[in-house]
C-alpha cells in the first residue's frame, strides 16, 4: 500500500509539473520576447501590392547637384547648400535642419540622398553662418529665426513645385525646424509636413527634468501631418519626450507617425562605414523613401 501510494503521488507531482510546464511554455507562433512597435498597432507600412502579388515600389532616382548659397535674415547673411536633381525642371521643396553635428563630411551626404528623390533642398549651416565649431552645448535662439527665414527664401525659388515645403530634419535640428513652424509662424500657409529623425522634442537649454520628462510645448500647437524616425536603442531621454509628443499630436487629430526601428541608435541615416551595420543601412534606406513618400503625398495635395 505504502509503494502503491508513492506511485500515486509521484504521477500527481509529475501532472502539475508537466501542465506548469505546458502553459509556461511559449505559443511556436510568438517569438521568445513579444514586443510590439509603435508602427505595428496600425501598420500603415502594410502594402498590399507587394503581400498579394510581390510588386515592389520603385523609388525615383536623380542625379544630384550641389552649390553653396547664402540668403540674408536681417543682417545676418545665413550659409547654406542647396542639393537639387540636376535634370532641369521643377521639384517639391524641402528644407534640411542639421543638428549639433553640423553639416560636415558624414551629413552633407545625407542630404544629398534626399534630394536624390527627387527635390529641391535647402540645407542652412548655422555653425558655419557664425563660425563656431561643432557639438555645441547652448542652443541660439536666433537659429529658429534662421530657418523661418530659410523656408520664405526655399519658397521664392523659380526652381520648385507648389507654393509650399516640408521641413525635414534630425536631432537638435527637429527642435529649431519645430520653432520655426510654430514660434515662427511658418506653419500656417508655407509648411505642409514636419519629418524629422529622433528629433530632441525640448528646449536644449531647459533644465535637466524637462529634458527626461517633458516634450517641448510647442508640439501643442503644432498641426501639420508629422513623421519621426528614432533607433529602438537611442537613449531613453529622448524616446520619452518622442512618444509622449506623439501620444499629443495624435490625441489632437494630427496625422502623427512614429517609425522605431529594431538594433539600431542615434545616427543610423548618416553613420560612417568603419562603424556601419547591416541594420542600419536598412533602417536609413527605409526611412530615406518614407520621408520621399510622406513629403511627396504632402506637397502633392496643395
Amino acid at each position: 500500500m505504502n509503494s502503491l501510494k508513492k506511485v500515486v503521488l509521484s504521477l500527481m507531482i509529475f501532472g502539475v509539473v508537466f501542465s506548469s510546464w505546458v502553459v509556461a511554455a511559449p505559443h511556436p507562433s510568438k517569438p521568445w520576447i513579444d514586443i510590439e512597435y509603435p508602427q505595428d498597432k496600425e501598420k500603415r507600412w502594410w502594402d498590399d501590392a507587394w503581400w498579394n502579388e510581390g510588386q515592389l515600389p520603385t523609388p525615383k532616382n536623380y542625379t544630384v547637384s550641389t552649390q553653396n548659397t547664402t540668403y540674408m535674415d536681417g543682417d545676418v547673411e545665413v550659409e547654406a547648400y542647396v542639393f537639387k536633381p540636376s535634370k532641369p525642371g521643377k521639384y517639391p521643396a524641402i528644407l534640411f535642419q542639421h543638428g549639433r553635428r553640423g553639416l560636415d563630411s558624414w551629413t552633407l551626404p545625407r542630404v544629398k540622398r534626399l534630394a536624390a528623390r527627387g527635390f529641391v533642398v535647402l540645407a542652412p549651416d548655422m555653425f558655419g553662418t557664425y563660425m563656431i565649431p561643432p557639438f555645441p552645448i547652448k542652443h541660439q535662439y536666433i537659429y529658429d529665426q534662421h530657418v523661418a527665414k530659410g523656408i520664405d527664401t526655399l519658397l521664392q525659388r523659380s526652381d520648385i513645385l507648389g507654393n509650399k515645403a516640408c521641413a525635414v530634419s534630425h536631432t537638435r535640428g527637429g527642435y529649431m525646424t519645430l520653432k520655426a513652424l510654430v514660434t515662427h509662424n511658418q506653419q500656417a500657409n508655407k509648411v505642409a509636413c514636419y519629418v524629422s529623425y529622433y528629433p530632441h522634442w525640448q528646449d536644449p537649454n531647459a533644465p535637466e527634468v524637462q529634458q527626461i520628462y517633458q516634450y517641448a510645448p510647442e508640439l501643442n500647437t503644432l498641426n501639420v501631418p508629422t513623421l519621426v524616425f528614432i533607433g529602438e536603442h537611442d537613449q531613453y531621454q529622448r524616446i520619452r519626450p518622442i512618444m509622449a509628443g506623439i501620444e499629443e499630436l495624435q490625441g489632437r487629430g494630427v496625422d502623427a507617425q512614429l517609425f522605431i526601428y529594431p538594433g539600431v541608435g542615434r545616427g543610423f541615416e548618416f553613420r560612417p562605414t568603419h562603424v556601419r551595420t547591416f541594420a542600419d543601412d536598412l533602417a536609413a534606406k527605409d526611412a530615406n523613401q518614407r520621408t520621399a513618400d510622406f513629403v511627396r503625398q504632402h506637397l502633392m495635395q496643395e
